[in-house]
């Protein structure tokens, strides 16, 4: 019998590696990769990387300017040596993040993405392997449109925790949303001091939610849940589009043979009793939908604070070594 890992992927649902390691990439072989600073400074950390550092930091230097200005410099070219690292290794995409600072910054946001895919395309690698990560503000919302419509740079909306922000990146035709299915529910498990069965997972539900209500109205945007704490719900999204699954979790559904039955079908959602929302071009209506969501205002909040730590500690390892270099 398959492993659960290759049942997954015959349900329909594309599996993408959560990780910035080489080799867990390599053994799993996900369609796609993505990548988030907080990924990008634990494999930083290990010696076989080294050299992708020394060589970001000799770029960073060359580029002249301040030290912040070489940083800076530093930084987008390491996050860009590692997806055409990554790229060599999977046939896909590499989703590759823009500063978490820059989430409530439209213009900013737009600059830093075109930066990044420079770079890569000075790699010889062409922007239809790249998706930008951007948080699923409003004005990341808008900067995602913008890039989708005038640069035809596709999109990874990341840190999404409510259906308000899926229907706003879908009308914003978003390549792809990701939303965290573990951080929705270790919020619900705080709040109401209590644990869920994979069925019943608070993640899970708003998974669901969306995809559906994506299936139902014809909405391309591609909806990967992400964000896991265990093999039950990722195995309760099978069928869904696109799944990013953190090594510790691939390792687990690579060994393991239970079945992986698919529970999530376009063709099922025709019969659903779903309201039809709008957010176009109304970022009032916006704001005050999400703004009723406690779960997903204070996990935006706190995820974006958590990467932007993230990325400041990867500079301060960056700025050491521009100092050595």
């Amino acid at each position: 019998m398959p492993s659960s890992l290759e049942q997954l992927k015959s349900s329909g649902t594309t599996v993408v590696c959560d990780s910035g390691d080489f080799a867990t990439i390599s053994k799993y072989t996900p369609q796609d990769a993505t990548t988030n600073p907080s990924l990008i400074l634990a494999a930083s950390k290990k010696a076989e990387y080294a050299k992708l550092i020394d060589a970001a930091a000799q770029y960073g230097k060359s580029k002249g300017g301040s030290i912040d200005e070489q940083i800076e410099a530093t930084l987008d070219n390491l996050l860009v040596q590692f997806g055409k690292e990554i790229l060599k290794l999977i046939p896909g995409k590499v989703s590759t993040e823009v500063d978490a600072r820059l989430s409530f910054d439209t213009k900013a946001s737009v600059s830093k993405a075109l930066e990044i895919i420079k770079l890569y395309e000075q790699e010889g690698i062409s922007k239809d392997r790249v998706l930008i990560k951007i948080a699923s503000t409003w004005e990341g919302i808008k900067a995602a449109e913008i890039l989708q419509r005038d640069h035809g740079i596709n999109c990874n909306l990341t840190l999404m925790f409510s259906l308000e922000q899926a229907i706003a990146a879908a009308e914003a035709d978003a390549y792809l949303i990701s939303p965290f299915v573990g951080r929705i529910l270790d919020w619900y498990k705080a709040a109401n001091k209590k644990e869920y069965s994979a069925s019943e997972d608070p993640g899970v539900k708003s998974v669901q939610h969306i995809f559906n209500y994506y299936k139902k109205f014809g909405y391309k945007t591609i909806v990967m849940g992400a964000s896991f704490r265990n093999i039950g719900e990722i195995t309760e999204l099978a069928g869904c589009d696109y799944l990013t699954i953190a090594p510790n979790l691939l390792e687990q559904l690579y060994n393991s043979q239970d079945a992986v039955p698919k529970k999530l079908a376009s063709e099922d959602t025709a019969k659903l009793d779903i309201e039809k929302k709008s957010y176009i071009n109304d970022e009032a209506l916006f704001r005050f939908d999400f703004n009723e969501q406690q779960m997903a205002v204070e996990k935006l909040r706190e995820g974006i604070s958590k990467f932007a730590a993230d990325a400041v500690t990867l500079k301060d390892i960056l700025r050491e070594r521009l100092q050595k270099a």
